[in-house]
């Protein structure tokens, strides 16, 4: 069966279907992780948009439902090169083809990636229609057009928890699955959810935390009522200054309780300290991103997935920016100069890789384990 991509500016890419049938819109990113797909296609920070593997053959060891970060896919669309029909991995469980199928996900194969992906570097990421339904390119190009960007759009609410849940699964080990804690809880932790990945969960509680989890509207003054000893602030998809209910909630939360963001979360802390966010030419989305810490010089290779930034400079009166990227020098970090709260860009927790930045979720430990000694020296007196 034939499919067509077509984009806003009026390009068009044909190809062959997979997974499901039908009609998709979305702005149109390319991943340049080599593995990791079905770590990508569960990560709820693609919801919008249609992604494009820059890797050729993808699909050769299938999906097993043990790696997802979510429920369920949430991204709009899935391009590939080449798809694998006969995949080979002995935790494999059912096959790319079958597993889009089986949740409604819309694929192209055949595509020239690389042809698009150029075209994404050079032009930006823009809003394509993915379609295996309607093959007349140019109602194709003209529903692109009409189809909605990401800015200005609150995606948060797609994709975030709509009850309260505790999470107790650790860090998966070779051999012996998942365990529930690699370490006696000793810290309650406040998530929430505005898209949160399983494995952000998975090494919270490897790291030694209780952790509930919480809607992405949930009011500040509800989870001061929890009484956690520090709160983290997730990723999730599209833009942040439409949610303004979490920039409030943050502000409320701030010298109240210990806090670390990662990606969207990164982005509200900065907004809710008064900071600016802007939209990338066509983003930052794969395992093989550098960053330089600014405190010892040193790099670390790490994972990301966004579309959008902290303006550099907007956030100097209140926060020390502590991380860069170096392919373009944009803000990977910050730490506020007086209260305890600081997030990162990238992803620490990123599955299958790279792990360079594990070290933060002990910082984030540290931090709350800073402010109950202060707590317990304040008691004394």
């Amino acid at each position: 069966m034939k499919a067509i991509l077509a984009l806003a500016d009026g390009k068009v890419f044909y190809g062959k279907a997979f997974g499901a049938t039908g009609e998709v819109s979305g702005e149109v990113v390319f991943n340049t992780s080599m593995t990791g797909y079905q770590e990508i296609l569960t990560d709820p920070s693609y919801c919008g948009e249609i992604v494009t593997m820059t890797y050729p053959l993808i699909g050769n060891y299938g999906v097993n439902l043990e790696d997802v970060e979510s429920q369920r896919p949430h991204l709009s669309g899935f391009i590939v090169k080449e798809l694998c029909d006969f995949p080979s991995n002995w935790r494999s469980e059912i096959s790319l083809d079958a597993y889009l199928k089986e949740h409604g996900v819309v694929g192209v194969q055949g595509i020239d990636t690389r042809a698009l992906v150029r075209h994404i570097r050079d032009k930006g990421a823009q809003t394509g229609v993915l379609s295996s339904i309607d093959l007349d390119p140019d109602s194709l190009v003209e529903k692109a057009r009409r189809a909605p960007g990401l800015v200005g759009r609150d995606l948060v609410k797609a994709v975030t928890t709509k009850e309260i849940y505790n999470w107790t699964e650790g860090l998966w080990q070779l051999g012996t699955g998942f365990i529930c804690m690699e370490r006696p809880p000793r810290f309650k932790v406040v998530a929430y959810d505005f898209g949160i990945k399983r494995n952000i969960l998975r090494n919270l509680v490897g790291a030694g935390c209780d952790v509930t989890v919480v809607p992405a509207d949930t009011p500040a003054e509800d989870v001061l009522n929890m009484k956690p000893d520090g709160v983290f602030l997730s990723n999730g998809p599209g833009d942040p200054e439409p949610l303004t209910y979490a920039q409030e909630n943050i502000r409320k939360l701030l010298g109240k309780t210990p806090i670390f963001g990662i990606c969207l979360g990164h982005q509200l802390l900065a907004l809710a300290l008064g900071g600016k966010t802007y939209k990338l030419k066509f983003g930052h989305r794969g395992g093989n991103q550098p960053v330089q810490r600014g405190d010892d010089r040193k790099i670390e290779i790490t994972a990301q997935n966004h579309g959008f930034a902290v303006e550099a400079g907007s956030i100097k009166d209140e926060a020390v920016q502590t991380h860069t990227n170096l392919n373009d020098n944009t803000v990977e970090g910050l730490v506020h100069k007086k209260l305890p709260a600081f997030s990162v860009q990238y992803h620490p927790e990123a599955s299958p890789g790279p792990h360079d930045a594990n070290y933060l979720f002990e910082r984030f430990i540290d931090l709350m384990e800073n402010e109950k000694q202060k707590e317990g020296a304040g008691q004394q007196k």
